[in-house]
Formats: structure tokens, C-alpha cells, sequence
């Protein structure tokens, strides 16, 4: 059962749900069609009143950690409306220890999400998340699609 549950959750192409509320719904599904050693986890699972959300995550990457370019755009309701771009790993000096990480290393870490202080309005909301081993951004080592539907104004 458990090898089962293990291929199911890391399959390319299948919609993996974070939760469903009476106000949320989230899920994702990976940019490209290549398995992934990944489990994204995200509490609690609402838009109302929550100041921050905490997420979890695990993740086996296949190439070294030691360069990250994270970047991140939202579009609501079919329209962009947030672009960022951030340099998590610079191979110098950096803040996080995941960013040491070696190719086949496990990285779990928990964080907070603040961007929850937001009030977002009912809709649909497509997140697309990529990280890039390099600064030009020809390097995808991740990229995931995440789906957002929040079910009814906070208001």
C-alpha cells in the first residue's frame, strides 16, 4: 500500500490537492511531465482572518542547491497580477542551509507564508512557481502549478 501511495503522490500530470474549505480550495500539479520527489503541505486552509499560513515541505532535488532563482507569478481571474523574482541561493553567505543542499539530499523545512495578510477576493487563481540553478534562467531544476479558488469574499 505504502509504494502504491508513494507513486501516486510523486506522478507528473496528477493534480495533488493541499485542501479544501468552505472558502479554499488548493492544489498543484507539476510544469513538466518529469516525476518528482516532492510533498508540499499548507495550513491552515483558509482565507479568512489567518494572518499566516504554514507550509511544510520535502524535496529531492536532482541537481546541487547552491545557485536558487525563485520566481513567481500569480494571475486572477485569467489577468497577471503579481510578478517576482528572488535570489534565494548566491553560493556566498547565504541564509538558508537548504541552499548547501546536494543533488539527491533531502530538504524538509517548514516556513510561514505572510502573504495570507492579504485579503484576496473570491475567484480563481492560477500560481505558477519555478526555480532556476542559474540567473538567465535557462535552468529549471522545479516548477510547480498551483490552483486557488477562493470560494467566497472575506468581506
Amino acid at each position: 500500500m505504502f509504494g502504491l501511495f508513494f507513486f501516486i503522490l510523486f506522478t507528473p500530470g496528477v493534480s495533488e490537492f493541499l485542501c479544501t474549505s468552505p472558502d479554499l480550495e488548493m492544489s498543484y500539479t507539476f510544469c513538466d511531465s518529469t516525476a518528482h520527489a516532492f510533498m508540499f503541505n499548507l495550513t491552515p486552509c483558509s482565507t479568512m482572518n489567518k494572518p499566516v499560513w504554514k507550509a511544510t515541505l520535502s524535496w529531492i532535488p536532482r541537481s546541487d542547491i547552491t545557485f536558487l532563482k525563485v520566481v513567481f507569478n500569480v494571475w486572477y481571474e485569467g489577468a497577471r497580477a503579481l510578478h517576482w523574482k528572488e535570489v534565494v541561493c548566491s553560493g556566498a553567505d547565504d541564509e538558508y542551509v537548504e541552499c548547501s543542499t546536494l543533488k539527491g539530499e533531502t530538504i524538509a523545512t517548514e516556513f510561514d507564508i505572510k502573504g495570507a495578510r492579504i485579503t484576496f477576493p473570491k475567484g480563481d487563481y492560477n500560481i505558477i512557481l519555478q526555480g532556476f540553478s542559474d540567473d538567465s534562467e535557462n535552468n529549471m531544476v522545479i516548477c510547480l502549478n498551483f490552483t486557488m479558488i477562493v470560494k467566497q469574499d472575506s468581506f
